[in-house]
């Protein structure tokens, strides 16, 4: 069975990747690639992908990774029906109450009663 995964390339700590069509018993590092579609820059955002090529193995049916699929997707090639889109998880706080805040708590106001003026005080002389 093909897969359609993202292959790593590039120097230490700038990772590329290249979006290649492999069977899936191989490893994605062992080379053996029946084609390349194309390549993904993570740090740029760039995507370059032959939408035909992609779209032919898609629809002989190639299994996409998760992340490959999405890059596919956001691409503009139409995926057939019966490959599901992860959605990311949101991030849940555990024990939100007892979590210490980081913001100091607002302090009260205290209103004061407005001083009135006393009355005026008589000077003798």
């Amino acid at each position: 069975m093909l897969a359609i995964r993202m292959q790593r390339t590039g120097r230490k700590g700038h990772a590329m990747f290249r979006v290649v069509v492999q069977e899936s018993h191989v490893t994605p590092t062992s080379g053996k690639v029946v084609a390349q579609l194309g390549s993904y820059d993570p740090h740029a955002k760039n995507l370059i992908l032959d939408k035909e090529k992609a779209a032919f193995y898609l629809e002989h049916g190639a299994q996409p990774s998760d992340r490959a699929a999405r890059l596919i997707a956001s691409d503009g090639v139409t995926l057939p029906k019966w490959v599901k889109l992860t959605v990311n998880k949101t991030r849940t706080t555990r024990h939100a109450d007892k979590r210490r805040s980081t913001t100091p708590a607002p302090e009260a106001v205290v209103e004061t009663p407005a001083e009135t003026p006393a009355a005026p005080v008589e000077v003798e002389a």
